[in-house]
């Protein structure tokens, strides 16, 4: 490709639920998945919930032919599950772990344990350097408590802010887990320009409205797409030039069900695949916010409101785990009072109750324990809110004192 005036990109993204011992099917499909790739060829494959390091490398040594540059992203205690084939050299990467993840004592989210984060690729092509972006935020219904969302929404493009400067064109791709009008993508879009692949696409072929969530999955659990019975869109690949060139989506397609031959599909969501031309034009352009900052206001404003949200009841925990803590503290002090009268009277014959004294020392330590992590942690993500929220309030006064 080198010399060609357009630069001509396929674009590979799923997220693969490949949670081992929990995802069905997972080494079959995972077996699909580098199939499929190996069969098609792109120049860039961005992936979701590769939690298990030994199908990252499975995956590695059966795509090593065709895409000989690749990346996991390490993150958490499980792990982040991003990771990234490339045809074309890896220059340098970065993890941005996202400072809101979830609660550790939610098992069955597992947000907090795996270390959501948004991983970084440096790839230079035909002479065009490319910042490309994977990530995977947290599902919606886990974050309103807190604001995750839109915490998420000015979080991702923290790190895209400080490492895009020196890039031509960014990509950013993966499960975002929100709906094309949630604050959280208006907020990511607006600030950072970034073009949705499919709205952008010249021809589009695929699930309706680009759903990648759908209910004829036979993987997807039906009751989360209750509120969307026709399916939703929560998988992106977002765009924008930097310098002097510009992106265009030729073509966007999802995958529409069960793998070719197979009976089941690739995953719970559908993968998206976009063909982008880069293009080097006479003028360079600078990396502005285009001209929709009052409307961009206006999402900031709403997105510090749902923030503002979550302050609040992260404070409300934080002040009943603290006082949680307190009473077991006086629990504690009561039984350390209530065990020396017992000492004293045991020389006029009374009995000691060790069985029932212990039990119930045992009991109050470990709330006083529970207690005391849980409010660390509410502590941690009150700071982590506070210092989100005041990132907005200076956008937003950065935007309103433009002229």
């Amino acid at each position: 490709m080198e010399g060609d005036p357009t630069l001509r990109l396929r674009v590979f993204d799923l997220n693969c639920w490949a949670i081992r011992y929990l995802s069905k099917r997972r080494q079959e499909r995972v077996r699909l998945i580098g199939n499929m790739l190996r069969r098609e060829g792109f120049d860039l494959v961005l992936l979701q919930e590769v939690w298990s390091e030994q199908d990252y490398s499975d995956l590695k040594v059966k795509l090593g032919g065709c895409y000989p540059f690749s990346h996991y992203f390490r993150s958490g205690v499980i792990g982040s599950g991003l990771c990234v084939f490339s045809r074309f050299p890896i220059l340098d990467t970065l993890l941005y772990q996202y400072s809101l993840n979830g609660y550790p004592y939610m098992l069955q989210h597992g947000d907090w344990f795996c270390g959501k984060s948004v991983g970084l690729v440096i790839i230079k092509i035909s002479g065009i350097i490319f910042n490309v972006y994977v990530t995977h935020v947290s599902t919606p219904g886990k974050d309103p408590a807190w604001g995750g969302r839109a915490g998420k929404g000015i979080s991702c493009p923290h790190p895209r802010r400080h490492t895009s400067k020196a890039a031509d064109v960014v990509l950013l791709g993966g499960d975002l887990n929100m709906h094309p009008e949630d604050v959280g993508i208006r907020l990511l879009r607006g600030w950072t320009g970034l073009r949705d692949a499919f709205a952008e696409a010249a021809r589009f072929e695929g699930c309706e409205d680009g759903c990648t969530l759908v209910p004829n999955n036979c993987f997807t659990v039906k009751t989360e797409l209750l509120p969307f019975p026709l399916g939703i869109r929560i998988d992106y690949i977002l765009y924008k030039a930097i310098s002097s060139f510009t992106v265009k989506c030729e073509e966007l397609k999802t995958t529409t069900g069960t793998a070719p031959g197979m009976d089941i599909p690739f995953s719970d969501h559908e993968a998206v695949m976009a063909t982008l031309h880069i293009q080097r034009q006479g003028r360079a352009v600078g990396a502005t916010l285009g001209t929709a900052e009052l409307t961009l206001a206006d999402v900031v404003t709403e997105a510090r409101t749902e923030v503002g949200v979550g302050l609040r009841a992260a404070q409300q925990q934080r002040y009943s785990t603290g006082r949680m803590a307190v009473l077991a503290l006086l629990l504690l002090l009561l039984q350390a009072l209530a065990a020396l009268g017992v000492l004293a009277g045991l020389a006029a014959g009374q009995p000691f109750p060790k069985l029932s004294f212990s039990l119930l020392a045992f009991l109050a330590i470990g709330v006083l324990l529970l207690a005391t992590g849980l409010h660390l942690f509410h502590t941690i993500e009150v700071k982590m809110l506070q210092g989100t929220e005041e990132q907005m309030r200076m956008a937003l006064r950065a935007l309103q004192e433009r002229p």
